[in-house]
């Protein structure tokens, strides 16, 4: 994870542990502070205390890998069923390019004899709704999501459906250090202005909540949802449309009078790209502004937004581990995910005394805070926190899928 030339994505998970970041860059791996000093015992040596770093190690950053196996073919061990060594309930069996991915039951796994199936298969459908006719005539058990149209009807007349609860929140940036947006008031403006419940309702017509802040219900700590008593940060649920207009005249443009060309980008998706007309329309109901959006294939969308030259692009974020850091970790100054390029201090410091603490009420509260300076700044327009979709054959039990969007199926069985 620590060679640069692995290529391996989310290197500086790692870099809480000594010396970690400075192999990184090239320095002594040797010096890196982690050691096995028996068969059953990791240790490592962290920089500053990480109060999330159990949940940490759940993420794909962390699993055990075969150094022997990966050093023999760097290239090509994760395309290898033979090599691609894991420790779940299943091993990969064939990887069948474009088609499908088999899993077995993995007899060298720790509980091997509470594992009911034998084979997995996974088939790659690339078109939900062909996905979701190959469900509908039984020659699949289940996907993995579900057209978005077609969540209205499944949710009333199919015994498969099933919504999962996920830890993620779809907002936009507004980008500070652009024209209008450099000004508070346009950027409150534009949040108060729009109806997050009549998107969810009549837009998305999904079970996906409201989203006033930055950071999704789901998450404990010191005995409380983070999100409990949570301000609202002068946003609401509808829009308000009296209190936007007075943001708007405040920045100098009453009833949206002399307000400049703007534009929304985002990457290309029927759903999302609904979603942004729905908004278009309210800003120009609500303030009479005209907002242009433009769409682009993520591949291309994706790098121009690291830049931090547009003027509002659309975003969001899933948790890669159940903790409200996973969210907030990304708006300090410097995060590759800071993608706002926003800066503020008082922002560092409350992160920085919230992993600081050994308290878990403190850094629930300094993290609370930080929250609090982000959202009353306004940096981002949050509008859903999110659910998922999928479909599951009632045949199949002991099925389940995490908050973080991973599927189990350890205890999974199909009845006759």
């Amino acid at each position: 994870m620590l060679d640069p030339k692995s290529g391996a994505m989310n290197s500086q998970m790692l870099y809480h542990i000594v010396g970690a970041e400075e192999a990184y860059g090239g320095g002594d791996a040797s010096a890196i502070a982690i050691s096995a000093p028996d068969d059953k015992t990791l240790t490592f040596t962290l920089k500053q205390r990480v109060p999330y770093m159990l949940q940490l190690l759940n993420y794909p950053t962390f699993y055990p890998v075969r150094e022997d196996v990966v050093s023999a073919d760097p290239e090509g061990w994760t395309r290898n069923p033979a090599t691609f060594i894991g420790t779940g309930p299943f091993r990969v069996t064939e990887f069948n390019q474009g088609e499908s991915v088999v899993f077995e039951k993995n007899p060298n796994y720790y509980d091997a004899d509470a594992v009911s199936l034998d084979k997995l298969t996974f088939r790659l459908i690339p078109d939900p709704a062909t996905a979701l006719a190959a469900f509908e005539a039984g020659d699949v058990d289940g996907i993995e999501a579900v057209p978005a149209p077609e969540i209205p009807r499944l949710s009333v007349e199919s015994d498969g459906f099933m919504i999962v609860p996920a830890l993620g929140t779809t907002y936009a940036f507004f980008n500070p250090h652009q024209a209008p947006l450099d000004n508070i008031h346009v950027r409150k403006a534009l949040s108060m202005a729009i109806d997050r419940s009549e998107i969810i309702e009549f837009v998305l017509q999904s079970a996906d909540t409201p989203a006033l802040g930055l950071v999704p219900p789901g998450m404990s700590l010191a005995g409380e949802d983070f999100t409990e008593g949570r301000d609202t940060f002068g946003l609401s649920e509808t829009a308000d449309v009296e209190g936007a207009q007075a943001e708007l005249a405040e920045a100098g443009f009453p009833n949206g009078e002399g307000f400049p060309k703007t534009v929304f980008v985002t990457y290309s998706s029927p759903p999302i790209e609904k979603l942004l007309e729905a908004i278009q329309q309210m800003w120009k109901e609500n303030l009479n502004i005209d907002v242009e959006i433009q769409a682009s294939e993520w591949q291309v969308y994706y790098p121009e937004v690291q830049k931090v030259e547009y003027q509002i692009a659309q975003m969001g974020w899933g948790a890669d581990y159940p903790h409200p850091m996973t969210f907030l970790d990304n708006f300090v100054t410097g995060s590759a995910n800071n993608l706002a390029n926003w800066s503020n201090p008082d922002y560092d410091a409350a992160i920085e005394a919230a992993k600081a603490t050994g308290d878990e009420a403190e850094s629930r509260d300094d993290m609370r805070k930080a929250e609090a300076i982000l959202m009353n700044d306004h940096i981002i327009l949050p509008q859903y926190h999110r659910y998922n979709y999928m479909m599951m054959s009632p045949k199949v039990t002991g099925f389940w899928r995490s908050p973080l969007n991973v599927p189990y199926f350890r205890d999974a069985e199909i009845a006759e």
